[in-house]
């Protein structure tokens, strides 16, 4: 009775081990945070609102902190020696964005505690994770070889802050000249300074493309995005004022609002205001 019991026994574990791979296609359960929107977290994890909403049977854009979201997302299990440093170097995603991902505010992590990894597919090709860690030792005291890789190695590491592409140094830009065109170049390193501190945030999305074109029901954060005014080329001093901001500079302190000082609305001047500068108030 006893053999049998345990043939029976092998038969259902073979038959369970088949069936749960197709139970796992989301790697990671994301854990909603106050003032997320959905669109907020597709360009967190490079995904869309759509297929989150699809993969959540959501029917409506409504959320909740607290909630659980699956998302199509590796997870990695902290080894020894790690730092959140580390993990995001290895495999080429923006401390920032790892941060956030896994809702942590500081930079304390413990062996054996699970994170997210943003922007990292479940059946993206493991063997890519190998070739980075490769590429950022070989590049460690060797910061001029980042840039060979392509937009993936941007000079991002180098700039200081966050990682950026050229696309979006160059869409950074051309919002500077949209909103300071005629302001001091103080200023035109301050907005660029706010689009900054709105990646390195938890509460906005994780990249400067994310950020700049961020979008609210109908309306977009910046007013260049919704009116066109974006698409106009940038100036050299704007290109500059771009760079200056990418590495550190800011002159908002810390600002993640700005709005000319002759604006009526109620709403953005209750903010604390961290610096004026010409016709443009910054605040936080």
């Amino acid at each position: 009775m006893i053999k049998i019991i345990k043939k029976f026994l092998v038969v259902i574990t073979s038959f369970v081990l088949i069936l749960y791979p197709a139970s796992t296609a989301y790697a990671a359960k994301y854990t909603v945070v106050k003032n997320d929107s959905l669109y907020k977290i597709s360009s967190l994890f490079k995904t869309t609102v759509n297929k989150i909403k699809t993969d959540n049977k959501l029917k409506t854009d409504t959320i909740y902190p607290g909630q659980k979201l699956e998302i199509d997302a590796k997870t990695y299990t902290v080894k020894k020696g790690d730092t959140l440093s580390k993990i995001a170097k290895k495999y080429k995603i923006t401390l920032a964005s790892l941060k956030k991902a896994n809702s942590i505010s500081g930079s304390k992590i413990k062996v054996g505690q699970k994170l997210i990894l943003p922007g990292i597919k479940v059946n993206e090709d493991s063997k890519s994770s190998s070739v980075n860690t490769a590429a950022s030792n070989s590049t460690t005291s060797n910061s001029g070889s980042k840039n060979t890789a392509g937009s993936t190695t941007t000079s991002s590491n180098t700039a200081g802050v966050i990682p950026y592409t050229q696309a979006e140094l160059d869409l950074l830009a051309r919002l500077i000249e949209a909103e300071a065109s005629g302001e001091s170049y103080n200023a035109k390193v301050a907005v660029g300074a706010v689009v900054i501190n709105r990646v390195q945030s938890k509460d906005w999305a994780s990249s400067i493309n994310g950020v700049i074109n961020e979008k609210y029901g109908d309306y977009y954060q910046f007013s260049p995005v919704q009116n066109g005014m974006i698409k106009k080329p940038a100036s050299d001093a704007s290109i500059k004022a771009a760079r200056e901001a990418l590495t550190g500079k800011d002159p908002s302190n810390n600002a993640i609002f700005y709005y000319d000082s002759s604006s009526t609305n109620t709403w953005i001047r209750s903010k604390e205001v961290t610096a004026r500068i010409g016709n443009l108030t910054f605040a936080k």
